[in-house]
């Protein structure tokens, strides 16, 4: 379950004590409390927080992840964004982790972020990219180009609108984080873009793609990444998808999405049921989309099967 957290204030106090709960390394070593306006809206799942606030003030702050990864977006009056190695464009999304990053500004400042676990985030990475000695360290924190900068505030507009609507949702909840993960790792230039880059198992037997669609099956109404899937398989994510390419000419993620509609179509079939519970229930973090695909599967909306039933 998210714990959402939405915080409007002018105190000077309230802005470290929010911001350093999410963010145990923030210091704001100056803010003009005659000036301080202050407005925080943030989803927080276990390992993953989606933040957006703003604070208009003199301010002058810093961060040195260590335990956590953060992407972040900074827009703001005279702003300036400050690394010991590395200048940083304040306009693009950036990277913060490993080196103290300090910000200056007058006025309004508005930020958006994703906050992972470290640990978790390298987890996920390691099974994704078949690299079990990967680690986010020593990342360069501006992004790869203009369009990956453009694809992450995308991603993190798709993400934050969804998780605040479905954060109660552990399936869906899941699904969005290991989407702003895989973004914000190929928005960058992390040691994971380096790692999926390199030659990768590609050889599978047909037990492995067995093993998966019966870890698929079972779990389906569960949160379940490729990773889970390739972890429960006993192969690499990338490996995995290429041997249910070469066994089904689909992919894992693909098939998943069949057996989850399957079970959705039944619920509908049953009647009395709501189309966006169902969505919900089976993984879909919208219902918009969940009716795309189960048209495209079925050749119907849901809701003309529901009037059928």
């Amino acid at each position: 379950m998210g714990h959402v957290m939405k915080v409007r204030s002018r105190g000077a106090d309230d802005v470290e004590r929010v911001w350093t709960r999410f963010v145990p390394s923030a210091r704001l070593e100056h803010v003009d409390p005659k000036t301080v306006s202050f407005t925080w809206n943030s989803v927080e799942l276990e390992r993953f927080s989606v933040i957006g606030w703003e604070l208009n003030a003199s301010v002058r702050a810093s961060i040195e992840m260590s335990d956590q990864l953060m992407a972040c977006r900074m827009v703001g009056d005279d702003l300036r964004l400050e690394s010991a190695s590395h200048g940083i464009e304040p306009r693009r999304p950036w990277l913060a982790v490993d080196r103290r990053i300090d910000a200056h500004w007058t006025g309004a400042a508005r930020v958006r972020a994703f906050v992972f676990d470290r640990t978790d985030a390298e987890r996920v990475a390691r099974i994704a990219a078949g690299d079990d000695r990967l680690v986010l360290r020593r990342l360069d924190p501006r992004p790869r180009d203009r369009n990956a900068a453009t694809q992450w505030e995308r991603t993190f507009a798709h993400v934050s609108t969804s998780l605040g609507a479905a954060h109660d949702d552990a399936v869906v909840a899941a699904e969005l984080q290991r989407h702003a993960l895989m973004t914000t790792l190929t928005s960058f230039s992390t040691p994971y873009v380096e790692a999926v880059a390199r030659a990768h198992q590609r050889a599978a037997a047909p037990r492995t793609v067995r093993r998966a669609i019966a870890h698929i099956e079972a779990h389906a109404h569960e949160p379940l990444s490729l990773e889970d899937i390739a972890a429960a398989s006993g192969i690499s994510s990338r490996g995995l998808q290429h041997a249910f390419r070469r066994q089904l000419d689909t992919t894992p993620t693909e098939y998943l999405r069949r057996v989850r509609l399957s079970a959705a179509h039944a619920e509908l079939v049953s009647g009395s049921v709501s189309v966006t519970e169902v969505a919900r229930r089976w993984g879909f973090s919208s219902a918009s989309r969940f009716a795309r695909y189960y048209r495209e599967h079925y050749g119907q909306s849901p809701s003309q099967v529901i009037r059928m039933s």
